[in-house]
């Protein structure tokens, strides 16, 4: 699991002045990415396929200080899907985005290649977002055979 902090400027907001959807979604991509890297350990063989789902559910403000926690959710024998959540760092429960993020790893010629990671969840927190990932996964692959 991962942390990573981020105080949230002007810059960064929408004209509601709250956080910009694309620049929470930027964070939550840079921060699910480096959880996958902390377990494939190759960053030039990783890409971003797929966003799943990034659910705002609470406004962030001007000034707020987040939190994002990762985790790694599934791993199949090219992908690592990972679990992102963004929270405020003064109210931890206070949860106001979250999702998934599936990575493919590949070679120099953006071919699918096997990463060898196996992830096995171990802790109550890992086993329930490691059954999120499996259903969000098979929903995607009964949508997908439609």
């Amino acid at each position: 699991m991962n942390n990573i902090s981020h105080l949230v400027k002007t810059e960064d907001l929408n004209h509601h002045s709250t956080l910009f959807a694309g620049k929470a979604a930027e964070w939550f991509v840079e921060a699910t990415y480096i959880e996958a890297n902390l377990a494939y350990k190759n960053p030039e063989n990783l890409v971003c396929l797929k966003i799943h789902g990034l659910k705002f559910t609470n406004p962030v403000k001007n000034g707020s200080i987040i939190n994002i926690k990762t985790s790694l959710a599934y791993t199949g024998k090219t992908s690592i899907m990972v679990y992102g959540k963004i929270y405020n760092a003064l109210r931890p429960e206070e949860v106001m985005v979250e999702g998934f993020v599936t990575f493919i790893s590949v070679d120099s010629d953006g071919n699918k290649q096997p990463h060898n990671i196996t992830f096995t969840p171990k802790t109550e927190e890992e086993i329930e977002i490691y059954q999120k990932a499996v259903e969000l996964r098979n929903t995607e692959l009964k949508v997908k055979s439609l």
